[in-house]
């Protein structure tokens, strides 16, 4: 596993990045079994916490906690970043992606084995709502009423009302959802479906879908900045981009080997993406739509959900 220090290729990318941003992002190195705190900045590692049961999904809650899944063991961490406390809460099942309700601080984790999302307050399961099978990617809208569930093997996406845990509508999608990710305005969501090689776009209020964009081989989670879409394409090894509006395609962008989770900052000013199998994180600017950076890693980086703290 790397240490701290940056490659000499990647400390001249960043050195050309300006001042060090105080955005930081949270890693989840699957193969290491531990999770990264990273300036996105500079790109130096801050610390590092040994966290098994190969941590693979990770969102961080209002109050500033990190939560990480893990997969292997059934658990979920809680980091403390003010303390660096880590706190390890037994949920059972296979504890894939994860999400935070941005105005209750609810978490909301899908059980990849038991087909269902489990609710998280305080440190204990408070609730539970079934969903298709194999669910992956979870996402809340931000006025925190709806949660969407992209259901893997079911080929749909649940729609959940986050006060009632109430399943609303089910909505058909290509084959195989993964990542989803909903627009600022909680308007639209985007699905990344793997086995069929494209984005669904869909109206969240109509509880369908309105569109569909193609991407390279092996879609994987969706960004979402400067009016554009960017799309992880784990076979590609590379970003599809599309424009939101008119869902025309407007490029790609090679970056490392296996990309799968990705994320926009809050100011829409840079994308970063972790790739799997490179023991990287790219930096891309999504205006010139170019990678302008690499970070490199732990073994394994898969950081699926919402890894950016501002």
């Amino acid at each position: 596993m790397p240490g701290v220090a940056l490659s000499r290729a990647a400390l001249v990318l960043f050195a050309s990045l300006g001042p060090a941003s105080a955005q930081v992002g949270f890693l989840t190195n699957q193969s290491a079994n531990s999770v990264w705190e990273v300036d996105l900045g500079t790109g130096e590692k801050l610390r590092e916490w040994s966290i098994p049961g190969a941590p693979a999904g990770v969102a961080v809650a209002p109050s500033g906690l990190v939560y990480v899944t893990s997969p292997e063991n059934g658990t979920v961490t809680a980091i403390d970043p003010e303390t660096g406390v880590a706190t390890a809460i037994e949920v059972g099942g296979g504890p894939l992606g994860i999400a935070a309700n941005p105005v209750s601080g609810a978490i909301y984790v899908a059980d990849w084995y038991a087909g269902r999302i489990n609710v998280l307050e305080a440190g204990a399961i408070t609730g539970t709502v079934e969903v298709g099978q194999s669910p992956g990617g979870v996402a809340v809208t931000p006025d925190g009423t709806t949660i969407l569930s992209a259901d893997r093997d079911s080929d749909q996406v649940s729609l959940i009302d986050a006060r009632t845990l109430k399943r609303l509508a089910v909505i058909p999608t290509g084959a195989h959802p993964f990542g989803v990710t909903i627009d600022a305005g909680g308007e639209r969501a985007y699905t990344a479906d793997v086995y069929a090689n494209q984005v669904s776009v869909i109206d969240i209020a109509a509880r369908k879908v309105i569109g569909t964009v193609k991407t390279d081989e092996r879609p994987y989670k969706v960004a979402l900045a400067a009016g554009r879409g960017f799309v992880t394409n784990s076979y590609g090894s590379d970003l599809t981009v599309f424009d939101l509006e008119s869902l025309e395609p407007l490029g790609t962008i090679e970056v490392g080997d296996y990309p799968e989770g990705i994320e926009a900052t809050r100011d829409g000013k840079a994308i970063y993406v972790a790739n799997w199998f490179s023991n990287t994180m790219s930096r891309v600017d999504p205006l010139a739509m170019k990678v302008i950076g690499e970070i490199e890693t732990g073994d394994g980086p898969r950081s699926f959900g919402d890894f950016i703290r501002d």
